[in-house]
């Protein structure tokens, strides 16, 4: 089955050849552009695509805003897209907003071509893009810039000490394999357990789970 993707950019040019790239790879379609946010939330909503490459910075409405739009409750579609944001700037002040939003990861736009294609099927098979290492510093950084979620905070005490742990190496962007080494645990306990936390925290995917482990205070900037 096809991975159908929507493009979101206000740039033509930008929109036509990440189509092309994307077009040329077997199993990924470009079934739509957008030239704006609210054209992405109202084309969403008629293709359901299964990944959005989302423009931060956009006229009419924002990637953001069309972000919190497209995975808001109620939204008419009949399956809950990945949306990956795309950036000019590695440090860009939108993008820990826009992770908050529910976007899965973010990608630089002058990225390398088969990371563009990488990052597509990440995404679609339900990861949460948080490679290159940039993208963990980011988060950090962004994260420590915000008021502490007290609401957040109560759901900690649904973990187990176990999970805590898992929860915070999450946080500092480690893999379930790099956890399991850490711990001294099965990767597929590592499995378990992580399906366990983003279950308790109401996380879609572990760009979420990185989220509300910064926003808690359980993990800290490295």
């Amino acid at each position: 089955m096809s991975i159908e993707v929507l493009i979101a950019d206000d740039q033509a040019m930008v929109r036509a050849g990440f189509a092309a790239l994307l077009d040329a790879h077997d199993g990924i379609t470009v079934t739509g552009q957008a030239s704006d946010g609210a054209e992405a939330v109202a084309l969403a909503a008629r293709l359901d695509p299964d990944v959005i490459l989302m423009d931060v910075r956009m006229p009419e409405l924002d990637g953001i805003e069309a972000t919190r739009r497209i995975l808001g409750p109620g939204y008419p579609a009949a399956k809950v897209p990945r949306i990956l944001m795309l950036t000019t700037f590695d440090i860009d002040d939108y993008v820990y907003d826009a992770l908050k939003a529910g976007a899965s990861g973010f990608l630089l736009k002058d990225a390398l071509p088969e990371e563009l294609v990488h990052a597509v099927r990440v995404i679609a098979a339900g990861d949460a893009l948080l490679s290159p290492s940039v993208t963990r510093r980011m988060i950090a950084q962004f994260a420590t810039q915000k008021p502490r979620a007290t609401a957040s905070g109560n759901l900690l005490a649904e973990l187990t000490d176990r999970e805590r742990e898992v929860l915070v190496l999450i946080g500092q962007g480690r893999s379930n394999n790099e956890i399991a080494a850490t711990l001294f645990i099965a990767e597929q306990t590592v499995k378990t357990h992580v399906g366990k936390v983003l279950a308790k925290i109401g996380a879609r995917d572990r760009v979420q789970a990185v989220i509300f482990a910064y926003d808690t205070g359980l993990a800290e900037p490295a």
